[in-house]
C-alpha cells in the first residue's frame, strides 16, 4: 500500500519529516493536510491502526485547538464527533500524519520514523 504523509508545507516539523523520508529513500506521496485533510472514515482506520488514544490525534499546540477551546471539550465528546472535527480542518491534525493503511506516525520523531518507515 502506498504511504501517505500528510504535510503542511509551513510547518518545520512536516519538512523535517519530509527530508528524513527523501533521504532514506520511501516512496511516499504528500497530502497538504490543510488542503485536503483525511476524512472522518479515513482517520478512523488511522486511529485504529495506530493503538493511539484518538486525543493524541489533535495538535494541541495549534491555534485553532486553544480557540475552540478543545482541551475542555474533547472530554465530553463522541468518538464520532471528535474524527468529524479533526476531518473538517486540517490544522487540527497533530502532523505530520504519516500512514500506509497499517501503520502511523504522529508528529515528527526520528526514532518512531526509523522503526516504522525505515529501510
Amino acid at each position: 500500500m502506498t504511504i501517505k504523509a500528510y504535510l503542511y508545507d509551513k510547518c518545520s516539523t512536516c519538512r523535517k519529516a519530509k527530508q528524513w523520508l527523501t533521504k532514506e529513500g520511501v516512496a511516499f506521496t504528500e497530502v497538504p493536510i490543510v488542503d485536503t485533510p483525511p476524512s472522518a472514515e479515513e482517520l478512523r482506520a488511522m486511529w485504529q491502526a495506530s493503538g493511539l488514544d484518538l486525543r493524541k490525534f489533535f495538535n494541541t499546540s495549534g491555534q485553532f485547538y486553544r480557540e475552540l477551546g478543545l482541551k475542555d471539550k474533547l472530554p465530553a465528546m463522541s468518538e464520532d464527533e471528535m474524527l468529524e472535527l479533526l476531518a473538517s480542518n486540517g490544522k487540527l491534525i497533530k502532523r505530520p500524519l504519516i500512514s500506509d493503511g497499517k501503520t502511523v506516525t504522529l508528529g515528527y520523531d526520528e526514532e518512531a520514523l526509523k522503526q516504522a518507515w525505515g529501510r
